[in-house]
């Protein structure tokens, strides 16, 4: 090839390369778009809407539990109290859906999502049968706690009744490293709990303070949901977790099973045949 070709060729390729990268970042969706679509989407209808055979409304909550879920966070575990709020309001309106299979798999979350989707299930007018794969953990449980009747694997996860804000001091590496701190807030408490400081005394027992409301609540939550003495449900609640057979005997789920035999269940309660959609 001769020298003028080499060079008419490599410009060709410069070209090309300019018009792809022009192209991807010109008409390519950004992840705002994405989300703006994603939510429109979820929230304009719901997912068994369409179909009249459905009578079983399935809903899962997957993930670390949020009282919402940012748009730009849509793609990571995260569980939207609001969005599952909203599932649950829209079968229990819905003239066609008699009962909701609610799948768990979650090590956590907000307590206030979880005290938002528990009283949801609670008021539901229409049966909520919980079905727990991996885990219903900590907030987890605590919206688990709240279903007609809840079933998980002899190998799920269950439990975990306690509440944590534990988080990683860093004012050591910092002190290490020549870096300081410069408090500028209005009050002694209002940088309480930056990883960048030492914890004091008064912010340990402020945070303790608030962190035992949550525990006593989630507490006499787990109590009137499961029937459990408050002596019972003490006596569990040290953040444990137990598999799926310990729970049934400390009367934290009910049966051994997944979605087919909540299906099961509905077919014996309901005598209609389940036709679940998710």
């Amino acid at each position: 090839m001769s020298k003028f070709w080499k060079i008419v060729l490599v410009i060709g390729l410069i070209a090309l390369s300019g018009a792809f990268w022009y192209f991807l970042f010109t008409y390519a969706p950004t992840t705002d778009t994405y989300s703006d679509e994603y939510y429109e989407e979820d929230l304009s209808i719901s997912p068994w809407s369409e179909d009249p055979s459905c009578n079983v409304a399935g809903i899962n909550l997957h993930g670390e539990l949020m009282t919402y879920v940012p748009y730009s966070d849509q793609d990571y575990d995260y569980a939207s109290a609001e969005y599952l709020w909203w599932l649950l309001d829209e079968a229990d309106k819905s003239k066609d859906i008699q009962a909701v299979i609610f799948e768990i798999d979650s090590y956590g979350g907000s307590p206030v999502a979880a005290e938002e989707l528990g009283n949801k299930i609670k008021n539901m007018q229409k049966p909520v049968m919980i079905v727990v794969r991996g885990a219903a953990v900590s907030a987890g449980y605590w919206v688990a706690s709240a279903g007609d009747r809840v079933f998980a694997s002899e190998l799920s996860d269950i439990g975990g009744i306690g509440v944590t804000m534990s988080y990683l001091d860093e004012s050591k590496i910092n002190e290490k490293e020549g870096f300081t701190w410069n408090s500028l807030s209005t009050g002694k408490f209002k940088d309480s709990g930056s990883a960048q400081k030492a914890l004091t005394v008064e912010e340990r027992a402020l945070f303790e303070r608030d962190l035992g409301i949550i525990f006593d609540k989630f507490k006499s939550v787990v109590a009137e949901n499961r029937g459990l003495s408050s002596d019972k449900v003490a006596e569990l609640a040290d953040g444990s977790t137990m598999l799926g057979t310990m729970a049934i005997e400390n009367g934290l789920i009910d049966a051994i099973g997944s979605v087919p035999d909540a299906e099961e269940y509905l077919k014996t309660k309901l005598t209609i045949e389940p036709e679940t959609c998710w």
